[in-house]
């Protein structure tokens, strides 16, 4: 198997962070999610930015 990260070829059996070969390629692969350079695509109208931003500014208080 080869690792989507660096490339380098492992043996899946041998590899605890799937479908990476190490721990390292693992969080590098969460960073690019985090910082927002992965993401899924959204098609016009299915809610997007506009259904995500729809209860900005709700200063509702929780008791």
């Amino acid at each position: 198997m080869r690792c989507q990260i660096c490339g380098s070829h492992f043996e899946p059996g041998l590899s605890s962070s799937l479908p990476f070969c190490s721990p390292r390629c693992q969080q590098v692969d969460l960073g690019r999610w985090l910082n927002e350079e992965h993401g899924l695509p959204i098609e016009p109208g299915e809610g997007g930015e506009d259904a995500l931003g729809a209860d900005v500014g709700n200063d509702t208080q929780w008791t």
